[in-house]
């Protein structure tokens, strides 16, 4: 049975959110959602490789981030089905969205192989999850294409 929702998952789906909202954060979230549009592995790892540069710093900020929110999610900390409820989980399953297709490459090349893994355990976990998941990562895949065109 699912773990009801509680006063203590909304109040921390409201700090989460309020964390967002940080002046640094805001701009790594914006690059990740506007300029990172990774056509294979080589160019998330490029960026990833990039030590230094606000763009590294941006992506391992956003990535680090959402893995913090799924391991809270992971671990009981915040009710699943209330975190991937339309409109509060969707950033996370965009991000995960542009990396997917090339996960399997991108864990081996940086000999990472536990990249994104709580992401996707929790995506994978819930129906709700995989059901987002699919609708938004159809979404990102056509983002892409329009990118790359």
């Amino acid at each position: 049975m699912p773990k009801k929702v509680t006063h203590a998952d909304a109040q921390l789906i409201l700090q989460l959110y309020d964390l967002r909202r940080e002046a640094e954060m805001r701009k790594a979230r914006n690059w990740v959602a506007t300029q990172f549009w990774p056509q294979s592995a080589a160019d998330y790892i490029k960026v990833a490789s990039a030590v230094g540069a606000p763009e590294n710093a941006w992506l391992r900020q956003v990535t680090s981030y959402w893995d913090m929110v799924a391991a809270f999610v992971l671990h009981g900390a915040l009710n699943d089905e209330l975190f991937f409820a339309p409109g509060i989980g969707n950033e996370m399953l965009f991000v995960f969205g542009k990396v997917h297709p090339f996960l399997k490459e991108i864990r081996e090349k940086t000999q990472s192989p536990a990249a994104f893994a709580t992401v996707e355990k929790i995506i994978n976990k819930s129906k709700s999850g995989r059901e987002r998941f699919a609708m938004i990562s159809k979404r990102v895949e056509g983002m892409r294409k329009a990118q790359k065109a």
